[in-house]
């Protein structure tokens, strides 16, 4: 596996100054990003599958072991906070149980069964999206996640960081970072790690925005749950809405503290009216301002 050749490049690494090691690690890191450009279609068409899916009610899945598990869990637990997205319509596999998020848990990657049960404990559908992470694409419990998955109908996804994955046979769609060999050979925190993130980045946000829960780049259903997200309500329905802060936080307090709720209320829209054209239009606020005020979306 690629991801666990030495590279000749490192090899007097612990003999280096630390200024020599941190140009090194960090010019791996850029490479990292730059895996990912070659993932560009395979992610596009994750997504293009994964939204109707999701559409339909399905959930997301997120599943792997140790650093990949970790890394899948980090992404998916954003999701809540900066798009509103409902909690319980996320799930995490993670090899070993959550506990393995803070204490390694090796040998549970090991147990393709395990990763089979988790989807039948979560009643795996054909609407959702479970998204494999392995930087080897060789974990059993992974691979175990995305046959089951599979087997149920479901969208499911692998990501691996090096070709011909096991993981790859097992899911309907294959999205390879191809990061290569590690400073520090078999440490995948680091440069597969790296391009993981991306990926998941990429996918997730791309997903949300196709969902409507972004509107001209701006986090429309985030919730304003603490001082700092009211201030950040506030600007985003001053910003659209292109009033002062005042009249922004006046129409969100009208709004219960819902983003899209007080941008309509902004433009004259009754709050009544806003909540059915937002239920109407599947919540996409474009097609909302489009229809109920004549402006140009």
């Amino acid at each position: 596996m690629r991801t666990e050749k030495i590279n000749p490049r490192y090899v007097e690494l612990d003999s280096w100054s630390v200024a020599e090691m941190i140009v090194a690690m960090y010019e791996e890191q850029l490479a990292a990003a730059a895996a990912v450009r070659g993932a560009l279609g395979a992610i596009t068409a994750a997504v293009e599958d994964a939204v109707p899916a999701l559409q339909r009610g399905g959930r997301i899945v997120y599943a792997g072991a140790g650093t990949s598990g970790r890394i899948g869990v980090q992404d998916g637990s954003e999701l809540p906070p900066t798009f509103d997205w409902p909690a319980d319509r996320l799930v995490f596999a993670m090899a070993g149980g959550l506990d393995a998020l803070v204490r390694s848990a090796e040998g549970a990657e090991d147990n393709e069964a395990a990763g089979a049960q988790d989807m039948a404990n979560a009643n795996i559908g054909a609407n959702d999206v479970v998204i494999g992470i392995a930087a080897s694409g060789t974990t059993p419990f992974t691979i175990g996640v995305l046959r089951a998955a599979g087997a149920s109908g479901a969208v499911t996804i692998a990501v691996a960081n090096n070709p011909d994955a096991p993981l790859f046979q097992v899911a309907r769609h294959r999205i390879l970072a191809d990061t290569g060999s590690e400073v520090i050979a078999g440490s995948t925190r680091m440069k597969a790690g790296t391009a993981q993130k991306i990926v998941l980045n990429l996918f997730s946000t791309a997903v949300m925005v196709k969902m409507g829960r972004v509107y001209r780049g701006l986090m429309v259903d985030m919730r304003a749950r603490n001082a700092k997200l009211r201030r950040r309500a506030e600007a985003i329905v001053s910003e659209i809405v292109r009033c002062p802060a005042g009249d922004a936080a006046r129409y969100l307090e009208q709004a219960d503290g819902d983003v899209k709720t007080a941008i309509l209320i902004g433009f004259g829209v009754g709050r009544v009216e806003a909540a059915q054209l937002l239920q109407r239009h599947g919540g996409n606020l474009r097609s909302v301002i489009n229809e109920s005020t004549g402006k140009d979306g």
